[in-house]
């Protein structure tokens, strides 16, 4: 059997990937202290790698391929900063007080506790909950995409809502019956 030929364009992009690749645990570390943060720097080796595959003949004939390496992460990142710096942010109108966002941190937070509470009901009550209260669809919508009627939709959205209801502390019932106008089901009249 005979060995498949390579053209001298397959052999410069392996030499390139083997020269790259060899560079990288370098270029990670010194990606990680030019932006501050390891998962900007892996974006910028990213970036760097392609910027350098497209015209490997430069880099493979450099006399330094990891000095030029080097230039072309400290380039790309200064790019990055003075681009960023540039943008401004937009007020966000959800949001009463100037200086309030968290990185999205509460919001992560709120996803994680929904799929935790969603993970405790049936499937079947799940996935109208999913449909109608996060996804927006109607009532009706959600009973012919899950292939039910109508009435047994809503019927398992009502008994998910109240097993979510009970689910939830104690703390977070009294805020939002509280907010709703109504006495928590523990106070007696």
């Amino acid at each position: 059997m005979s060995k498949p030929s390579t053209d001298s364009c397959g052999s410069r992009n392996a030499a390139f990937d083997e020269v790259f690749c060899g560079l990288l645990p370098k270029l990670y570390a010194r990606a990680a202290a030019l932006t501050g943060a390891a998962q900007w720097g892996e974006d910028a080796v990213h970036d760097v790698y392609l910027k350098l595959a497209s015209r490997p003949r430069r880099f493979l004939e450099h006399p330094e391929p990891s000095a030029y390496a080097f230039s072309a992460l400290s380039s790309m990142t200064r790019d990055t900063w003075r681009r960023e710096r540039r943008q401004v942010p937009e007020p966000d109108p959800d949001r009463d007080a100037v200086g309030s966002w968290d990185g999205g941190v509460e919001q992560r937070a709120g996803e994680i506790e929904a799929v935790r509470l969603l993970a405790q009901l049936p499937r079947q009550q799940a996935g109208v909950v999913i449909l109608v209260d996060l996804d927006g669809y109607t009532t009706e919508q959600a009973a012919r995409i899950l292939g039910i009627g109508r009435g047994t939709a809503a019927r398992y959205r009502t008994r998910a809502m109240r097993r979510l209801r009970d689910l939830l502390p104690s703390d977070s019932r009294h805020r939002r019956a509280g907010h709703a106008g109504r006495r928590p089901r523990s106070c007696t009249r």
